[in-house]
């Protein structure tokens, strides 16, 4: 499975990651992004590799539903998020679930 995290504090994306192979080792972790504009740059020459998204939603320059405005999200999201104010408007994108941090293993 390849993953795409898009988290813009470095220890909530270390965990991610640690989490996610600690569940399945052969995960191939394609990137991981902090923003709104590197994202939508990444996703716009490697979307088709993906299997899955992790995303936050309050990132460095943004809030990441900006990258849903600007380009085609085909792939599966799961927000992680502290906020959960916005589970609403996740779900109304390409959203398959919705995780509070901080997220547990």
């Amino acid at each position: 499975m390849k993953v795409l995290i898009i988290e813009d504090e470095q220890p909530a994306a270390e965990k991610l990651k640690r989490y996610l192979l600690k569940h399945d080792p052969t995960i191939e972790i394609c990137s991981t992004l902090t923003s709104v504009e590197s994202s939508i740059k990444w996703l716009n020459t490697n979307q088709g590799v993906l299997d899955l998204i992790f995303m936050d939603i309050q990132l460095e320059d943004g809030l990441s539903f900006e990258i849903f405005s600007s380009i085609k999200v085909n792939t599966p999201v799961i927000f992680t998020t502290a906020y959960d104010e916005y589970a609403i408007d996740a779900f109304k994108v390409n959203s398959i679930d919705y995780l509070l941090k901080p997220i547990t293993y």
